[in-house]
């Protein structure tokens, strides 16, 4: 009996002439400008000015695409390392392999960069990208989907995987999509997030907190779904831990934060807020320049009028003199 399952797609790259499309490389890219377009719009309602969020993304997407590769090759090195395997697949992204843990902390690594060069404060730059940062893992996952890969146990539930190749040690067959479980989860913590950040005033990074210790949550128990090879620490995988220390780590800085700084920032962006009345206060200089101006031109012309009247009660009186004389 057919049982009802998920199609996975027969390739993952169309070629345009000698240029390949990967789905992968279009799923990151999507995700990049998804996140970059939220977390503007955030800023702003914030106070912030518009297209700070992306003049950031420059420092931060390059250093978290470097973070996510380099933390997938330092924990899979077998795949790259090992006898028999070619080193310099190390760098073929497009492939697949970007660890979330890496990719978030050098891109705090590089949004720090970009913020310190405006005079932004990190966690408020933070918490407002943190949504979007959920929404863009949610688009990524799809890029797995493409690949074939990071699937979970094999099961017969009617939204199974069906995965058809056969390439790097995969077995075909019906599996649990993890990537759709992910990308679902990822989904509903960007919706967290942004409720608890209108309905508590979320501010001083715990926004960010929030959202890094709800995925967390998802990824263990999806972590646990899956499969693929990983290294494994008293029974669990590394992930695993990975996702209950950060989740630790997330939860402890929510609540110390929120003892220390109260509330969110009045302020994020230095001179900002101010703009408007800069303009205005320009503006009123300008007039009354203009009015100094004008009074100064009158007082010139009066001036003028009163050396010509003077100058024709001389030249009468001058007249009236020679008069008499004659």
């Amino acid at each position: 009996m057919e049982i009802a399952y998920i199609p996975s797609p027969s390739r993952g790259v169309i070629h345009l002439g000698p240029i390949p499309l990967r789905g992968y490389a279009f799923c990151i890219i999507i995700g990049v400008f998804v996140a970059v377009w939220l977390g503007n719009k955030r800023w702003i309602a914030r106070g912030g000015r518009a297209g700070t969020v992306a003049d950031i993304a420059v420092w931060a997407v390059p250093f978290g695409l470097l973070g996510g590769r380099l933390y997938h090759v330092i924990t899979d090195y077998e795949l790259y390392f090992s006898e028999g395997r070619d080193w310099v697949d190390a760098f073929k992204v497009w492939e697949g392999g970007l660890g979330i843990w890496g990719a978030i902390a050098l891109g705090a690594v590089g949004a720090w960069i970009g913020c310190r060069r405006r005079g932004i404060p990190l966690p408020a730059y933070a918490d407002a990208i943190a949504p979007g940062i959920a929404l863009a893992q949610a688009i990524g996952r799809w890029g797995n989907w493409f690949n074939q890969e990071l699937y979970g146990r094999e099961t017969d539930l009617p939204w199974a995987l069906h995965i058809t190749s056969s390439t790097d040690g995969r077995v075909p067959g019906y599996y649990h999509p993890t990537f759709l479980y992910e990308s679902l989860w990822c989904v509903g913590v960007a919706f967290l997030v942004i409720w608890a950040d209108r309905r508590f005033k979320l501010g001083h990074g715990r926004a960010f907190a929030l959202y890094v210790a709800s995925y967390c949550v998802g990824r263990f128990w999806i972590e646990y779904l899956r499969v693929d090879d990983a290294h494994h620490i008293l029974g669990l995988r590394l992930n695993n831990w990975t996702a209950l220390l950060v989740f630790l780590l997330a939860v402890v800085y929510m609540v110390v934060s929120a003892k220390k700084r109260p509330g969110r920032e009045e302020v994020v962006e230095p001179g900002a807020d101010g703009d408007g009345e800069d303009g205005e206060d320009g503006g009123k200089a300008d007039s009354q320049s203009d009015a100094d101006a004008d009074s100064d031109t009158g007082a010139d012309t009066d001036s003028d009028s009163d050396a010509v009247k003077a100058e024709a009660k001389d030249e009468t009186k001058d007249e009236a003199e020679s008069a008499k004389k004659t």
